[in-house]
């Protein structure tokens, strides 16, 4: 009796146990580091990514069928094209006679018939294929969990079944170019599974050779549903290929494009995947070759090692910036759960963990070599994906970069130069073709065949200040680094050149003849053709003004310097208008209910530099005008660029609200709507995906902490220090993030207020510290440290 009370005991406290343990396993995931979710995704905006800039995926973490979507980032339709309209010149002082004279429609429909794109469309990202997995009744599983690592870059999945444990890693390598899954099962012969590839598109092949499925084909031609008038589309003459390793301690049995493997205890599955794209000139690549090199430099790696250089490699990045908000109770559960009641428990740890996410999926899509980030990063699952899963450089592009400098991910910004570097190329036929000018011009989108005429429509996709924009980035590099030999080298060019093309397109203003103004072009996208928008003025004015400050620092060009100086003085100013509304046009004609996604003309508050509380604060009020006609709403990218503009406007409250209308759920629970902030893996929802507002969300934070875009009148910077700090985050640290003049700061506050600041000099520029008023101002050395506190203030 007293043997059988003891079992029962035992029996009735192993539940406790159990459950113990896997709260000590939750307890153990960092709430600001770590996706996690307790049951399998059941769509795509619900799995999660992984990605090593060129190779990426999506991990569903299903138990009886696994499926991991991949992609890389060179498939696209079509192939090496010229975009420019022939002598579409010849229309341009007509388009701007009819606009002047109020004919707006008129210039719409000489601007589609003789202006425009050839063909009026581009091309677009396409999805590569599927690894499936099949795991025979594995249905009924317990202790599920699936995460998302974002300090080691790993996607896992573990369950039990029938006493066994199943685990799985996934991985997508940089320094190894492949995609790694690991599958473990904690009993010999009890892992048994089939794996095998597909692919949406419509010509290809698969084969087995040995242990490795080998799928080939031919990218798709552009989707005839989203074709648009023009000339034909390019024919798609991209190849790809795919080759998917095989390794086990079990069986392995080949059939019919399919491997199983049986009785087993371990797996590892390696992809590897490339097209034929050399670059946007150039497809004439082998992508069975360079597949073959991928998986033969594998072939002596166990999956350990491979693990172990990715995870150096990543954290090299990854690991520059700290951040910590605290954390509570609420914190530790699913991430699902998090994001569906964070606009009523405010948990600080889930903005860390958004924080770094952007960070991550940063790293994941942009890497040196690789091309820029898209509209998706480089995840895609759609033949034809919204808005061609393309660059949008009217501000999504641009977006995508903005935390790269300042949290100290700078290199990363290396395909976006490269991107420049070709717009310069194709936008100096451009520039040539449609306005019969030297220099380079760009206008709202381009793709992987660097198309830089305008697209679309003549009423949004003739504007021409996307080059201009795209050219503040390298601005940022040197402002950040103070590398001289990138200014002359490769920014300073390409500023130039963009430059020389603005300097003989404005044109003075018929009503203000001493104003030069900008057009035929559009504030984006809204409103219509139209002369002299205000977006326009304020990105001009700072290519102007960033060409001359480079060309003085590098001692060149002295007279073309004069030229632009002249330019840009008499670029038409910022306007007040009748509401007190920063007005988006030349005329005073904004409607105070509109609530436009795009609200254009506070680009110079930011990612400008010209409008400022503390510079010009008539202007600065006249935006919160704007913001609180256009609410405080809209699709994803366009409440991050909300959380932007309210930080630039010492307003932490409220970016801290726009953060909040951010972080809801997007598909509402009871009707399935799609309404736009997050989907449950923390993508942003234009909607649908958009990766912009995850950058622009990053980015908006870390202005909250610091901002460095002001100078004193000798040019130097100043550092903002908690310039706009919301009630909702009083207590908080972070180290790491970066500074214009070359500096990397560690901040540490409490109860709203600073306790601490060190800052480290990278480049020896003079320090101007500034915070809640008071002003440290200070010589510096090359690498050195200088630490205050808020006594110091």
């Amino acid at each position: 009796m007293k043997y059988f009370s003891v079992f029962i005991l035992i029996l009735c406290l192993l539940p406790q146990f159990s459950c113990n343990c896997d709260t000590q396993q939750v307890n153990e995931i960092d709430p600001s580091l770590v996706l996690w979710y307790n049951e399998p995704a059941e769509s795509w905006t619900e799995a999660l990514p992984v990605g090593n800039g060129r190779l990426g995926a999506m991990v569903y973490g299903g138990t009886e069928v696994e499926t991991i979507q991949f992609n890389e980032e060179t498939l696209w339709t079509g192939q090496p094209h010229d975009y420019s309209h022939k002598e579409a010149y010849r229309v341009l002082d007509k388009l701007r006679e009819l606009l002047w004279d109020g004919k707006q429609e008129e210039a719409h429909k000489l601007g589609n018939e003789k202006f425009m794109s050839e063909p009026l469309g581009q091309l677009c990202y396409q999805p590569f294929g599927n690894i499936i997995l099949n795991f025979p009744n594995h249905e009924n599983v317990s202790n599920y969990t699936r995460k998302l690592d974002l300090e080691n870059a790993l996607a896992s999945v573990s369950y039990d079944l029938n006493g066994v444990n199943y685990s799985r890693e996934i991985l997508s390598s940089e320094p190894d170019q492949a995609l790694l899954i690991q599958l473990e099962a904690s009993q010999k012969e009890a892992l048994e599974f089939s794996v095998r590839l597909d692919t949406p598109h419509n010509k290809f092949d698969v084969s087995v050779d040995g242990n490795v499925i080998v799928i080939k084909g031919l990218a798709n031609n552009y989707p005839d549903e989203k074709v648009r008038a023009g000339a034909p589309y390019p024919e798609s003459k991209v190849t790809f290929e795919a080759r998917l390793k095989v390794i086990s301690d079990g069986e392995l049995v080949s059939k019919d494009g399919t491997i199983v493997v049986r009785k087993a205890k371990s797996a590892t599955l390696q992809l590897v995947a490339a097209t034929s794209f050399i670059n946007y000139q150039d497809i004439s690549g082998n992508p069975a070759e360079r597949c073959n090199n991928y998986l033969s430099a594998l072939n002596s790696k166990l999956f350990q090692e491979i693990k172990e250089a990715h995870v150096a490699d990543y954290q090299n990045l990854f690991g520059r910036v700290k951040l910590d908000l605290g954390k509570s109770e609420i914190s530790s559960r699913p991430t699902n759960e998090r994001l569906a009641t964070f606009y009523a428990d405010e948990d600080p740890s889930l903005v860390a963990l958004l924080y770094q996410y952007g960070r991550y999926l940063l790293i994941s899509s942009s890497r040196k070599g690789t091309q820029p980030a898209n509209l998706q990063g480089i995840w895609n699952d759609d033949i034809t994906p919204p808005w061609d899963s393309k660059y949008t450089i009217n501000i999504n592009a641009e977006m995508n970069y903005w935390p790269a400098e300042i949290t100290n991910l700078s290199e990363l910004a290396e395909p976006l130069f490269g991107m420049v570097e070709d717009l310069s190329v194709t936008g100096r036929k451009v520039a040539k073709e449609h306005y019969n000018s030297d220099g380079w011009v760009a206008h709202h989108n381009t793709d992987i065949w660097r198309g830089a005429a305008p697209i679309n429509n003549a009423n949004h996709g003739i504007w021409i200040s996307g080059g201009a924009w795209l050219s503040q980035n390298l601005w940022w590099h040197y402002q950040f680094s103070g590398d001289k030999g990138f200014l002359k080298n490769r920014a300073y060019p390409i500023m130039k050149e963009a430059s020389v093309f603005f300097a003989s397109y404005l044109v003075p203003d018929p009503k203000n003849p001493e104003w030069l103004i900008s057009g035929p072009s559009n504030s984006p996208e809204n409103g219509g053709l139209v002369m002299g928008p205000t977006m326009d003025h304020q990105i001009i004015r700072n290519l102007l003004n960033n060409t001359i400050e480079a060309a003085n620092v590098l001692g060149v060009d002295a007279d073309f310097v004069q030229v632009l100086q002249e330019k840009s003085s008499k670029i038409a100013p910022n306007q007040i208008g009748r509401y007190g509304q920063l007005q988006e046009w030349l005329e005073d004609k904004d409607d105070p209910e509109n609530e436009h996604r795009h609200v254009s003309h506070l680009w110079g508050l930011h990612p400008g530099n010209e409008i400022h509380p503390l510079t010009t604060p008539e202007l600065a009020e006249a935006c919160k005008v704007v913001l609180a006609h256009r609410g405080d709403g809209g699709t994803g990218w366009s409440r991050a660029w909300k959380i932007n503009f309210w930080a630039r406007l010492l307003d932490g409250d409220h970016s801290f609200l726009i953060l909040k209308n951010l972080m809801v759920p997007s598909i509402d629970a009871k009707t399935n709507k799609d309404n736009g902030g997050l989907y449950l893996n923390l993508f942003d929802a234009h909607p649908p995906f958009q990766i912009d507002g995850n950058f622009g969300a990053t980015s908006g934070i870390t202005e909250m902490l610091l901002q460095s875009h002001l100078r004193d009148e000798n040019g130097d910077y100043f550092l903002d220090i908690l310039p706009a700090l919301p009630t909702a985050l009083a207590s908080g640290e972070i180290s790491g993030i970066k500074a214009r003049g070359g500096f990397e700061l560690a901040l540490v506050w409490e109860n709203g207020n600073l306790v601490s600041v060190d800052v480290k000099s990278l480049v020896g520029n003079k320090l101007n510290l500034r915070y809640a008023g008071a002003l440290i101002s200070q010589d510096t050395q090359i690498g050195e440290t200088y630490s205050f506190t808020n006594a110091n203030f």
